[in-house]
């Protein structure tokens, strides 16, 4: 497959030199035109406007250039004012660079544009040839419960612009469903761009999602594309979505509808080829009640909805996927392969897994590393719960005051669920706000609703 080319427009020759680092770091060609030439833009990854020196050359071009919108055009200057850099924008450039000050930037951008040039490519392979990829063999499982489930992810797979909400509990595994629609249809080739709602503060998410202008706040110095930019042509996972902050809800269901973005301190709509998946282990439909969830935005993201089962309803898949994990860790950390004994699988199988799959990773890495070299030993599995003969009133303190025992309570609650704060919340049912404080991480509002 050809790996695509830069034409660059010649209005000015003070960035001549540019050229031939740009193609050989992005493995790129580089054609060179004049102003007056008629611009075949079959193969092109980008159209620049070299214009040091001659911005104002720059804005005529391209009001008479007559390329379609689908190709991008850049323009390069070396005058660094927004007023410049608005007109070129408002002429149809897709962006203004001022070198030397933008040349990371720039460079940047160029790559994104040759990335989404090559997966346009290989979706257009794909849709010729007819291909079909084994989506789900990176999932391993069985069960009836687990197939289920894909076989309702595998209809989706020819839909790449339908919006998916991926359900289940924490380490199921959903992101990896998400990779799996991602990788097995048409988008397969563009990025993948994943993001945790709830990693991000409120002040960041929307910058990171959407990005931001030159100046849009203290800190923003240089423009920055957001992740919606970034995974062009591709997919967005917003994992985590119910933590997303209400007051940016109606700005990502204002994308959803109208495929554009505009970055925080800009003024600019920027059309965007995006497939979003949505992610969540909460009772979206229990937070809309409670006015934490928009129904609207609800019932974009759930067009269709994808369930994934825990791992204590999904049978014998436990040993297999043990298995699979002994295999990989044992050969990351250059072990032999120790067999799954009778006792290990006893108690592999009792356990109820409250962390699914991604607990069970860890139970099977702490035993291998843990263990004489080929085998494993059944004690260093501690699992919660599981050959734990500590009487419950160790696990909680008694005799205590009723704020000494919900504390702990709400301890041992985010220990089973390995540390997440959202499925801890989830299972208490109360807010995130409220598990916080509990731990003494904030202190309780004067007439806090319990």
């Amino acid at each position: 497959m050809a790996e695509g080319r830069i034409i660059v427009v010649v209005l000015s020759d003070s960035f001549d030199s540019l050229w031939e680092d740009v193609a050989g770091s992005l493995k790129v060609g580089v054609t060179k035109v004049e102003p007056c030439e008629i611009i075949d833009a079959h193969g092109a990854v980008s159209v620049v406007l070299a214009a040091g020196g001659a911005e104002r050359d720059a804005t005529a071009w391209l009001n008479t250039s007559g390329l379609s919108s689908e190709t991008p055009v850049f323009v390069i200057g070396a005058d660094p004012s927004r007023r410049t850099a608005a007109q070129v924008v408002a002429a149809g450039a897709r962006d203004y660079f001022s070198l030397p000050d933008d040349i990371e930037v720039f460079h940047n951008t160029i790559a994104s544009a040759s990335e989404r040039w090559r997966a346009a490519r290989q979706r257009e392979d794909v849709a010729r040839t007819g291909r079909k990829s084994d989506a789900f063999v990176s999932i391993t499982g069985e069960s009836v419960a687990l197939n289920e489930a894909l076989a309702r992810s595998e209809r989706v797979l020819p839909h790449d612009d339908t919006t998916l909400l991926v359900i289940g509990e924490t380490g199921t595994g959903k992101e990896l469903l998400a990779r799996a629609v991602h990788g097995g249809g048409p988008r397969g080739g563009a990025p993948f761009v994943a993001v945790n709602c709830a990693a991000l503060p409120d002040r960041l998410i929307e910058s990171e999602l959407f990005g931001h202008e030159r100046g849009a706040f203290t800190d923003a110095s240089t423009p920055k594309p957001g992740l919606f930019e970034l995974a062009e042509g591709g997919t967005l996972f917003l994992d985590e979505i119910g933590e997303m902050p209400i007051d940016l809800q109606p700005k990502l269901l204002r994308v959803l509808q109208d495929k554009q973005v505009r970055r925080v301190g800009g003024t600019k709509w920027r059309k965007v080829n995006v497939r979003i998946i949505a992610a969540t282990n909460e009772d979206l439909t229990k937070k809309m009640k409670a006015d934490g969830f928009r129904q609207d935005l609800y019932f974009r993201l759930s067009v269709i909805t994808l369930k994934l089962p825990p791992l204590r309803e999904r049978g014998n898949d436990v040993y297999l996927i043990a298995e699979a994990f002994l295999k990989e860790l044992a050969g990351q950390y250059g072990l032999p392969v120790p067999e799954i004994t009778a006792e290990v699988k006893q108690a592999l199988g009792s356990y109820h897994w409250p962390g699914n799959v991604r607990e069970l990773k860890n139970a099977i890495e702490r035993t291998l590393l843990l263990s004489p070299p080929g085998e494993m030993d059944v004690k260093e599995l501690r699992m919660d719960g599981a050959g734990d003969s500590r009487p419950e009133n160790q696990l909680i303190p008694f005799p205590a005051t009723l704020d000494q025992i919900t504390a702990a309570a709400a301890q041992a609650t985010l220990e089973i669920a390995g540390g997440n704060r959202s499925e801890a919340a989830r299972r208490l049912d109360i807010s995130r706000q409220r598990l916080r404080r509990l731990l003494g991480e904030g202190s309780d509002e004067a007439g806090e609703e319990q």
